[in-house]
Formats: C-alpha cells, structure tokens, sequence
C-alpha cells in the first residue's frame, strides 16, 4: 500500500495534520492502536485546553471550530497569578481590540471535533488497533511495518504519537527528557464564588494551583505535587477532598463541590535535539513536551501544523517533493525558533516558582511585582497569551538559535 503520507499517532495533532493534507490532495495513511469508536467518542480525561485566537483561527481554517457546540466553549477575558500568600495577584487582560484573551475548551471536545473533521475527508485510509513496528527510509519513500506484518510506504512518515513518541526514537532521534519530580491532579468541581472569565494560577508554597473557568460555577482545578501527596489526594472521599481544596485555595472560592472524576498525569518536558530525518517529521506533542504551566502546548502544536503543511502546500503547487531535504529542514528551523525558547523560558518559571527559599521567594514576589506595575510588560504577555503575537520577544528568540546552532541539522543537498 503506497501512500503521499503516513502519520503515526491519531490524537489531535495527527487527526488535524491528517485532515489538513487529505484537503491538499494527498493521499495519507493514519495509524493508531485505537479503535474507530474511541476516537468518535473518546474518554473524558479531565483536560481543559486554553486555546488562542491563532489556534480559533487555524481550527476554523481546518473546519473544526464550527463542530463545537457553544456549551463547550468558555471565553476567558483575564489571567490572574498569585504568588504564595500575596493576596493581590498579577493581572493580564485581553488586549484592546481582542475579543478574548482565550477560549476554555475540553480536550475530550477537541479529540472528537479533530476525528469528526478528519473523517468527513476522503483520501485517508484508517489503519486502526494497529501499531507501527519499524521504519525504513530509502531513495524514494520510506517503508512503515505494522504489527500484523504490513507494510505500508509513504513519500513522507511523520510522527503524532505524544511526547514519548516510539515513532521518533525509531527514526534515531534523541530527545531531552526533564522529570519536574511532581505530578498533576485535574478535576472539574463547583464553586460557591465563582469567577466567571477569569482564570487563576497560583504560584504558592510547596504547591502550584491553577483554575480555569468552564461557565457559570463550573471550574477545572489543577493541583500539582508530589506525586506521593497527589496520589493521597486522588483517593481521599470526595467531601474531604473539596474541603481540603477549598483549603488550598485560601477560601477565596467558598465552598467547592468534586463533579466527576479526578485524574492524574505525571510532569514531564520533552525537548527533541532534531524533529525531521530523511522523509520524517515530527509534529504535536511528538516536536515538543511543554511543562503546561504557561498553557503552550497545544497551540505551539497548532502552528507547527500550520507551518509543515504550508510548506507541502507550496510543494505540491511547484511539482516539488514534499519531503525533501531541504523542506523539512525548513520546517524544523521555523518551529525550533519558536518552540525551543519557550521551552527554556517555562523550564525557567517552573524553576524559580517552585522553589521556596527565602531568597528566591524575595525575588519570586518582585518579579510579579515589576509586571504587574509595568504596562508595557503586560502588554506584551497579553499579545503572547491571545496568540497575536507570532513569535516570542526577541531575548528568548536569541538565546533559542544560539542553542539551535549547536545542535546537527538535516542538510539540503
């Protein structure tokens, strides 16, 4: 079976690249170990994703935004960010002109709407409740063998199979991998005072909070520890868990009431050396594992799709090889410009706000002080958060390529 393209993976980031290229023409073959009645109606894994205007954008270009039922979207007009028990928090709000600084949306809603899409455009063959075994790359295309002895060759691989991507390891692509030592707890509970439009993070002692607002006195609650004192809180009773929360939260929200199930998920960033090989790319979570702290992850997927699939597109319009060298090598510099200096900068948060020496403390407290005093810089943030900004302030941009240099490339003939 001969294909333009097989993506490996069938989360959103594979759904999406996979619908987006099938719209170009192209012939593509998706390989998942789900089933087709998993991806229609996947689990509720208790996620909530920030998206940009940026990503509304290109999910609305990729006809999946207009899938959403409206109780599934929650406009987010304010960010606020407390520091340990400071009661005045840092706010950011959506910049003039903006109609939101972002848009809640589950990432149950987004897996579905991504199938949905997917699966309106002819073109794609769904290899389901199937694995990939084993790459081959030759002259011509590359070779993909499934767990049932297939073999399926493909002009172009890419892998879409989450940040600890089989996919990329079997193409000999290193990866960095940081253990932040804590763990995540995510819930959806209601409030006795909620904060309509505002989402929370708190940067407190010992623990990270962060609340998200889902629409009336719904929230998600976002709890991170270690992974010891979250599995203690996983099983606690659910009355006894919601006091305890709302114990967490200072009292600031009331009352607090568990809706449905809690889930857990381990802290760990990934940051691939190289993200193409010959007639391979990687995408999604595959190209990059944020720390969610700054809520990038699923839009910096977004637009790494939106740069490889505009570099096909130019591609197949001049008779060119969608794969070549020279082309994926293109696409792995635009997004590593992007996504490796936010990589580093929330690597940075993640360290100065997690640690609780006295010293550090001080100068935790001052530089949310600075920001919250200087327009500019709130300004600034702002842009980055609502996705008008298209690429990080010019410091991190720096010190991003420095790091590229180092790093061997795949060099055009």
């Amino acid at each position: 079976m001969t294909y333009d393209v097989a993506i490996i993976g069938a989360g959103p980031a594979g759904l999406t690249l996979a619908g987006a290229l099938a719209r170009e023409g192209l012939s593509v073959a998706l390989i998942d170990p789900a089933d087709a009645g998993t991806l229609a109606a996947p689990p509720d894994d208790g996620r909530e994703i920030a998206l940009t205007a940026l990503s509304r954008e290109l999910l609305t270009q990729w006809r999946q935004w207009p899938l959403l039922a409206p109780d599934e979207i929650t406009a987010m007009h304010e960010a606020q960010v407390f520091d340990g028990d400071a009661q005045v928090p840092m706010s950011v709000r959506a910049p003039a002109g903006a109609e939101a600084l972002g848009w809640m949306v589950s990432n149950r809603a987004l897996r579905r709407i991504a199938y949905q899409a997917a699966a309106e455009v002819p073109g794609i063959d769904w290899h389901l409740s199937r694995r990939a075994r084993a790459l081959e790359n030759g002259p011509d295309g590359a070779r993909v063998r499934l767990d049932d002895g297939r073999i399926l060759e493909a002009r172009l691989v890419v892998a879409a199979d989450s940040r600890f991507s089989e996919a990329r390891r079997m193409a000999g692509l290193p990866a960095r991998h940081r253990d932040f030592g804590r763990s995540m707890l995510v819930c959806r509970m209601r409030l006795e005072r909620p904060r309509p439009g505002i989402a929370w993070e708190c940067l407190d002692y010992g623990q990270t909070l962060a609340l998200l607002p889902l629409g009336g006195d719904l929230a998600s609650v976002v709890i991170t520890l270690p992974p010891a004192e979250i599995a203690r809180l996983q099983t606690l009773p659910a009355e006894a868990f919601a006091r305890e929360t709302a114990e967490r939260y200072r009292g600031r929200l009331g009352t607090m009431r568990l809706e449905g199930e809690r889930h857990v998920y381990p802290l760990v960033g990934v940051c691939p050396d190289r993200l193409v090989a010959g007639r391979f790319a990687c995408v999604g979570d595959a190209a990059i594992g944020m720390h969610p702290i700054t809520a990038h992850g699923y839009n910096l997927g977004l637009r790494g799709i939106g740069m490889l699939v505009r570099r096909i597109r130019s591609a197949i319009e001049t008779g060119g090889d969608i794969a070549a060298p020279a082309l994926l090598a293109g696409y792995e510099r635009e997004l590593q410009a992007i996504s490796r200096p936010l990589y580093l900068a929330t690597e940075s948060i993640v360290r100065v706000y997690t640690d609780d020496r006295a010293p550090v403390r001080l100068l935790r407290r001052a530089g949310l002080r600075f920001g919250g005093g200087f327009a500019p810089f709130r300004h600034a943030l702002a842009t980055i958060l609502s996705g008008r900004e298209l690429s990080p302030p010019l410091p991190l941009r720096v010190f991003g390529r420095l790091l590229s240099a180092r790093r061997p490339r795949l060099q055009a003939p």
